[in-house]
């Protein structure tokens, strides 16, 4: 199999290269010109860099290409999230991205969307729960998705629409929940928290790159793909874990119980999981534990005896 991928030094492309890697499986990486990132990718024979922003996605080139993940996207800040403007370029580079993969030969787009297109949602969502997005950002996704698709189906690919919920790992971005309480506990300060009753979902970026490479190594049809972790529990919970499998040194203080409990996110992720011939096997004490190390070892501080 041959793979191109935009958004290649983000955290689930470099674990879907790794599993390409694994796997054999040549990919081309689009990343920035001038991207800080670059030392994230994987090193190997298998993988070519090609140097494009999401505007020069027509100066891309090759062939005999089997998919293209469209993972690269602007305005993912919380700052951003909701400006129209920055977030309506995104639709465009989608469908860009949907041309590059008709050059490249691909049967197979793979798209990157969001939770965020269900909006909030009370209870759990699947790939046949009704989108209403109320950011820009999920508008966008929403949009976009909705388009690729149909440049798809004008030029024969399979379109996969896949919609992402909590995925963490070490590669994540700064300024998450759990990227803050662990520096918290790296400070040895108290991190806090909300009462934490709301149900939530992790999957650790490993378990994601097998799930996006197994989607398309198996020929998912045409449709819509939840990835998340095969469970939720409360986000307290999780919490909890982090703090344990911290150890020593980690304070987590929780505000008191409120008189609701706010919506969380759940997911269905059993079309994905039979189509991809693949559960997600990394437990959140796993994940999180390497997660802790990651970071220790960027701080410099050995785990306590």
């Amino acid at each position: 199999m041959k793979i191109a991928v935009t958004g290649a030094t983000s955290m689930i492309g470099c674990a879907l290269i790794r599993e390409c890697i694994t796997n054999g499986t040549q990919v081309l990486a689009v990343v920035r010109r001038g991207t800080k990132r670059l030392e994230r990718l994987p090193v190997s024979p298998l993988v070519e860099i090609a140097y494009a922003g999401l505007d020069e996605l027509d100066t891309v080139s090759g062939s005999g290409f089997d998919a293209l993940y469209h993972f690269a996207w602007e305005g993912t800040m919380r700052a951003e999230r909701d400006d129209p403007m920055m977030q309506e370029r995104n639709i465009r580079s989608t469908l860009k991205a949907a041309e590059l993969a008709v050059r490249l030969g691909c049967r197979q787009f793979v798209f990157a969307g969001s939770q965020a297109e269900y909006g909030r949602v009370e209870g759990v969502s699947g790939p046949d729960t009704v989108p209403r997005p109320e950011t820009a950002y999920g508008m966008a996704k929403l949009a976009a998705g909705m388009l690729s698709k149909r440049c798809c189906e004008k030029n024969g690919l399979s379109h996969i629409w896949t919609r992402i919920f909590s995925v963490y790992g070490t590669m994540d971005n700064a300024g998450t929940m759990l990227d803050y309480a662990i520096d918290q506990f790296l400070k040895g300060e108290t991190a806090q928290f909300s009462a934490g009753r709301q149900m939530w979902n992790y999957l650790f970026e490993s378990d994601a790159g097998t799930l996006f490479y197994r989607l398309t190594e198996r020929h998912a049809p045409t449709g819509i793909y939840c990835i998340a972790g095969k469970g939720s529990m409360p986000l307290r919970s999780y919490i909890e874990i982090m703090r344990d499998v911290y150890g020593e040194g980690a304070v987590c203080a929780f505000a008191p119980d409120g008189d609701t409990v706010p919506l969380g996110i759940q997911a269905d992720i059993t079309k994905t999981v039979q189509a991809a011939d693949y559960c997600p096997q990394v437990g959140f004490a796993e994940g999180i534990s390497s997660v802790i190390a990651f970071k220790r070892a960027q701080k410099g501080q050995e785990r306590p005896l």
